[in-house]
């Protein structure tokens, strides 16, 4: 159902792309909560989402929450049960309790088969890569900053690796002369920021490889990139989580450093024993 629903996608009306989004993007509560609930928290109506249903060839919306909830429960089969219990007065255990599971099963969900061939191919991607490129703006600045200074502890030969943006030293300018052979991953979670559409779409037009770490099947970096990976950014609290996403750089740069011919482990020591013969790092007082 998720297939067909980005196939059609770029096909539908305005509102029916809205229901569509929700549902692509919120599988479970699909196959938890109401229709009515479903359509408040993807603000339309609930007749969109009954034409949603119809638009796919279901009768009905029920038939949509009975194919996702079918598919939840044969995931969490046989899974067991959170064994933590709320001690008395301590309301902050729960809360607790319920984002690290949150965050631990978006986490756990990127080496699932599907996901883990998206990762591959990203990986054999750059790690084919003549220059490499880190874009992320706002809240997706640090995923690509992070993951720009694990590869320039990993790249070998002649590979430049550089963060381009407005916040940071290399300015967009530095894609000016990027072409085939280079790989731009872009970062970028809804709201989508519209200089990393662009300079993704640019940088595509330009021959450049776009790798997207983004959060839908019908996001705008989806359809630029030649290699997508889907994270989750939902949060069981009021802000996106970025936590997926982190994990998915270091997923990402693990299989790019077993692909790319080089030993990784030694490069990544001999910079850091080139770091504190510099004094970078803290040492105690002797």
């Amino acid at each position: 159902m998720a297939e067909l629903l980005a196939e059609r996608f770029e096909t539908m009306p305005p509102q029916l792309r809205i229901a569509a989004r929700f549902v692509l993007d919120h599988p479970q509560d699909v196959a938890l909560m109401s229709m009515r609930e479903q359509a408040q928290q993807a603000g339309v109506s609930h007749s969109t989402m009954m034409r949603l249903a119809r638009w796919l060839g279901l009768e009905g919306y029920e038939d949509m929450r009975n194919l996702y909830a079918r598919a939840l429960r044969e995931t969490t089969a046989g899974l067991p049960a959170r064994q933590g219990i709320e001690p008395d007065g301590d309301s902050g255990f729960s809360t607790a309790g319920v984002v690290a599971d949150a965050l631990a099963a978006q986490i756990s969900s990127l080496g699932e088969y599907g996901n883990a061939m998206q990762f591959i191919a990203a990986a054999d991607l750059v790690a084919g890569s003549r220059n490499l490129f880190g874009l992320g703006l706002r809240s997706a600045y640090p995923v690509a900053s992070h993951f720009v200074d694990i590869m320039s502890f990993a790249a070998g030969g002649e590979r430049k690796v550089m963060l381009v943006g407005e916040m940071v030293g290399q300015g967009l300018e530095a894609l000016q002369h990027a072409g085939r052979g280079d790989v731009l991953l872009a970062v970028g979670m809804s709201p989508y920021e519209r200089t990393t559409i662009e300079v993704a779409r640019q940088s595509a037009r330009q021959g450049v490889g776009v790798v997207a770490i983004t959060d839908s099947s019908v996001s705008p970096l989806t359809r630029i990139a030649r290699e997508a990976i889907i994270v989750s950014s939902n949060s069981q609290s009021f802000f996106r989580s970025m936590a997926p996403a982190f994990a998915a750089v270091e997923i990402l740069a693990a299989l790019t450093a077993a692909r790319s011919g080089t030993n990784a482990a030694e490069r990544v020591k001999q910079s850091e024993e080139q770091l504190a013969a510099f004094g970078i790092y803290w040492k105690p007082p002797r």
